[in-house]
């Protein structure tokens, strides 16, 4: 199965820009885009594809349904990709209105727009459609010591954020359910990778380090999440839109489990090795323990089974591997990074669709 025009949403931020210039890399492509260009957003990411003829970037919502409708009509997709989330724990916490806009009213509004699209697509293509939502092991809650999140994990959202993601998924499953809307959906593990937002833990550790800024760690640093390589849920992704079930939940993860603080004496020891005449070395000297989160999740960690055996998925990176290649990234593109952490990328736009 192939899909020759795919609407992703959220396709400026992290995840999503990633995804976006992977499948821009291989031919017969086009990309729609459509971003609300929050503080996630930035276009300097899709930087080297904003001239490219099958990448059309949309400024908007998926909460705007008139937008969306515009949207399906003119360009006539044959996958949706959704990664357009709030994604931010913290955030949710200080600020949980915006996470119920636009994880869930953004989702339904997304998915009803997309009922109507295929409910009119004739037959053959409403078979081959797809609908695929991207979501997060945090839904699941914690875990003690022992086990791992699988598809069969009840649900137990800890967090606003977490608490929107999963009724965003329980739509997705309605509307498959209901009314046959040939949905998948995924659930990741922490990502980490090129192009992150600096005030998530990875990002942030470098920035703080370069700068010779404390290195704030939650708590005592043992909350353990399990990392996967924003290249490797890529290729799960596009694994699973090509090869996935209609109706199916699969499970990405890295299978690299470790403490955040085990992540942050791991950058800072890569960090005295890359850069041994830093003014700030050892760099473990910056780090700084500051009270926990509200209701931090002890442990996530995947199964990532069940993708694996159907559809021969699995991750390329260990965690070694993939920070070192994250390092070197934020170590050639610091100027990407201050240009988002002043906020001066959002003053540009690119290829805008002129809906408006």
């Amino acid at each position: 199965m192939t899909h020759n025009t795919v609407l992703v949403t959220g396709g400026a931020g992290f995840i999503g820009g990633n995804f976006v210039l992977g499948l821009m890399r291989q031919p017969g492509h086009k990309v729609i885009n459509l971003d609300a260009l929050t503080y996630a957003g930035n276009l300097d990411t899709l930087e080297s594809v904003k001239d490219h003829p099958d990448h059309q970037f949309v400024l908007g919502s998926i909460g705007d349904r008139e937008l969306l409708d515009y949207l399906l009509k003119r360009y006539q997709p044959t996958a949706i990709l959704n990664f357009a989330a709030e994604s931010h724990v913290d955030r949710s916490i200080s600020g949980p209105d915006a996470f119920i806009q636009t994880n869930v009213v953004g989702t339904f509004q997304l998915l009803e727009a997309t009922r109507q699209y295929w409910k009119n697509l004739p037959l053959e293509e409403q078979v081959t459609f797809r609908f695929l939502h991207v979501s997060t092991d945090e839904v699941y809650g914690s875990l003690g010591a022992t086990g791992q999140f699988s598809e069969q994990s009840p649900y137990q959202p800890n967090s606003p954020y977490s608490a929107s993601k999963a009724a965003s998924d329980h739509l997705v499953r309605a509307y498959f359910h209901t009314y046959g809307l040939p949905v998948l959906t995924t659930n990741c593990s922490n990502n980490y990778g090129p192009y992150q937002f600096p005030e998530k833990l990875i990002p942030l550790m470098i920035h703080n380090a370069l700068h010779g800024k404390p290195l704030p760690v939650y708590g005592q640093g043992a909350n353990i999440r399990d990392w996967l390589y924003v290249e490797d849920h890529c290729q799960a992704l596009m694994t699973v839109l090509m090869q996935g079930r209609p109706g199916e939940v699969y499970n990405i993860g890295g299978n690299n489990e470790k403490t955040n603080l085990e992540v942050v004496h791991t950058l800072c020891d890569l960090l005295d090795e890359l850069l041994p005449e830093s003014p700030h070395t050892p760099h473990r000297q910056l780090i700084r323990f500051v009270t926990d989160r509200p209701g931090h999740d002890l442990r996530y960690a995947i199964d990532a089974g069940k993708i694996k055996r159907e559809l021969g998925w699995q991750p390329r990176e260990t965690f070694e591997t993939g920070i070192g290649k994250t390092l070197r990234w934020y170590l050639d593109n610091q100027a990407w990074c201050a240009r988002v952490m002043d906020g001066s990328y959002r003053g540009e736009r690119l290829g805008l669709d002129q809906f408006f």
